[in-house]
């Protein structure tokens, strides 16, 4: 069953603007909030990260071996 929620002006436009930078529609943003707890906020943040990263990697940026190196051994359970 589907219900209809009305939302205030700004909201409803955060959300449409999530819409429009990812491939999911406004009830999947909705319900993933909803079913998930990932906030609107969280959502926005991490659309903004992913961009991010695919922007730097478009740039070239990459991280060097040493770098990667140094974050498995940070990690590492050994």
């Amino acid at each position: 069953m589907k219900h209809q929620v009305e939302l205030s002006e700004g909201l409803s436009r955060r959300v449409d603007r999530l819409a429009e930078r990812t491939t999911l529609t406004r009830s999947q943003i909705i319900e993933d909030a909803l079913s998930h707890g990932r906030s609107l906020a969280w959502q926005e943040k991490w659309v903004a990260g992913v961009q991010a990263g695919l922007d730097d990697a478009e740039a070239g940026n990459f991280a060097s071996e040493e770098e990667i190196a140094a974050v498995l051994t940070k990690y590492s359970q050994g």
